[in-house]
């Protein structure tokens, strides 16, 4: 499989129709992307939700867009 072109857009910086700046926990989910893909970790846990959520690094070492929607998918243009 050949990988996907990714988006011309820095990794830390999820596609406005992934999060929006107005999301009222942006800050936050912003702050726990970076500490994650400074630490090397494949996600961190949602503010919100709880839920795991992957990192835009993890995502693009998978090569591809899976389809699913994903927050900091590095494909999305």
């Amino acid at each position: 499989m050949v990988p996907e072109q990714l988006a011309d857009r820095p990794l830390t910086q999820p596609h406005p129709s992934r999060l929006p700046t107005t999301h009222p926990a942006y800050d936050e989910i912003i702050a726990r992307h970076a500490a994650a893909m400074e630490s090397g970790e494949s996600g961190y846990a949602d503010p919100v939700t709880g839920f795991f959520v992957m990192t835009a690094a993890c995502h693009a070492d998978r090569g591809f867009c899976c389809g699913n929607g994903c927050r900091h998918c590095p494909y999305v243009t």
